[in-house]
């Protein structure tokens, strides 16, 4: 029994903790909202530029990459507000983290992934979407990649305005799109790639809210509608706690840790192997003792998913801010690899001032601008509690690691919103079997206030996933025109 006191006096102090800060939440997201986020929002650009002025060397061609910074911490700042909402969204909604903890957490492991496991090596040409050769000289290409960053930070700005929680990859793909069409014409295009990201579109949310589902099935199955509800957690949360460890163990092997070390799939796999064994044995007794006392209800049941809840969130950052950091500065570096040496047709690496660039973004933009797409994710699309959000976090992990077993081009954006998705619309087809079962009659105006997915955010979420790349493209490519025209 003390043990137990143990265990649930630290849960109680975290909670304890993390709710003190939830003021410092609320004064975040009324930041953002006024004029005060910004206004820093923009000292941080002006920051940026004039600390990019002093390391670059002077030459005639500096200035594209005082500009490309600026427009670079313009991007970064846009993807902390709208990507980061994803893997943080679920553990607010829930109410495993206040805002500010969510904050606080993904703004320390979004900047750690991306300076620890960032930075791998990026194709100048935004992974083969525009043919090198289609370039008709460096200046060309640096205009192109302007035009892209700026089109993309402008998309994703708008979609952050308007709460729609949009890809920031699709967005600098389709920013290099209609950059390169503009500066070469449709035939620089890789058509084949272009048709695999389209494809994402369908292949993410839904695989994304199929494993979601699947595992709040899993979890509805074998405790919440047992009798005896604790003796069934104490046997099932380890294994779920298991399979999480396992998953994220390889997702980090394959997408997070690219600069340090190379793994392939079939590695990365025996070391989520390894991890998921490790974990079941070591999170069996601690489970037991925390369940000890506990009473046989589902409001027992959320407390043993609060604290994997929340080391899910911080490990999906962590992942995020590894890989979609290159989506702010990858064109920067491309950008200052083309003023120092003219070269734009091969592989660079980012400079670590540049990846610092895109950390601090991320977690500025965070601060200033997150809460509002954290809200939009966590509680306005379906309800969460610690169970629905956990099977997010599972679901975007083990997404990823499908996806990249079979080749497939996803989105983490779409992933884990689609996770929502399935959870809501999965809660919707079980409640609906079981009145079936029960034999309980229905009104059609009862049926319908029994959804529990918001019709109104799914179809505008989806339509501004549709419409990312063309408008970006679009946007890229008069911005292009301009500049051209201008210089």
């Amino acid at each position: 029994m003390a043990n137990n006191d143990f265990d649930q006096d630290h849960l109680n102090t975290l909670q304890r903790d993390m709710g003190r800060f939830s003021s410092l939440g609320t004064a975040a997201s009324s930041l953002g909202q006024g004029i005060f986020g910004p206004l820093l929002g923009l000292l941080f650009i002006v920051v940026t530029g004039l600390l990019t002025s002093a390391l670059v060397d002077t030459n005639n061609q500096s200035l594209f990459v005082i500009i490309a910074a600026i427009f670079g911490a313009y991007m970064a700042l846009n993807i902390g507000a709208n990507d980061v909402a994803n893997n943080m969204g679920p553990a607010v909604g829930a109410k495993a983290l206040t805002m500010f903890g969510a904050i606080v957490i993904a703004a320390v492991f979004e900047s750690a992934g991306a300076l620890i496991a960032g930075g791998d090596v990026v194709s100048t040409i935004a992974k083969g979407i525009i043919a090198p050769e289609s370039m008709q000289s460096s200046e060309i290409f640096i205009y192109s990649m302007l035009s892209a960053l700026l089109a993309a930070a402008l998309w994703i700005n708008l979609a952050t305005w308007i709460g729609a929680p949009v890809s920031t990859t699709h967005s600098i793909v389709g920013g290099v799109m209609g950059a390169g069409i503009a500066a070469a014409g449709f035939a620089a295009v890789n058509w084949g790639t272009m048709a695999k990201i389209a494809a994402s579109w369908v292949i993410s949310p839904v695989l994304g809210g199929v494993i979601a589902a699947l595992f709040l099935w899993i979890i509805k199955a074998n405790i919440i509608y047992r009798d005896d509800k604790i003796a069934a957690a104490k046997k099932w949360v380890p294994v779920l706690i298991a399979i999480m460890a396992g998953a994220f163990s390889s997702y980090l092997a394959i997408k997070g840790l690219k600069k340090i070390i190379k793994i392939d799939l079939q590695a990365a796999m025996m070391i989520g192997t390894g991890s998921a064994v490790f974990f079941w044995v070591m999170t069996k007794p601690i489970i037991a003792r925390q369940a000890r006392g506990l009473e046989n209800r589902n409001k027992s049941l959320k407390t043993l998913f609060t604290i994997p809840l929340i080391v899910s969130a911080a490990l999906l950052s962590f992942a995020h801010g590894a890989n979609d950091v290159a989506n702010a500065v990858g064109p920067l570096a491309a950008i200052v690899e083309a003023t120092k040496s003219g070269s734009f047709g091969t592989a660079i690496s980012i400079p670590l001032w540049v990846m610092m660039i895109g950390a601090a973004g991320l977690s500025f933009g965070l601060f200033l601008f997150g809460p509002k797409l954290i809200k939009v994710v966590g509680n306005e699309i379906t309800k969460l509690n610690p169970m629905r959000a956990y099977c997010v976090a599972l679901s975007a992990a083990l997404t990823v690691i499908v996806a990249s077993g079979l080749g497939l081009p996803v989105s983490s954006t779409h992933i884990a919103v689609g996770s929502v998705f399935g959870v809501g619309f999965f809660r919707e087809w079980d409640t609906r079997r079981r009145m079936k079962t029960s034999r309980i009659s229905e009104t059609p105006d009862e049926r319908q206030s029994r959804k529990l997915v918001r019709r109104n955010y799914f179809t505008s979420i989806v339509a501004a996933w549709i419409v990312t790349v063309p408008s970006a493209a679009v946007l890229s490519a008069v911005i292009f025109l301009v500049i051209n025209w201008m210089l």
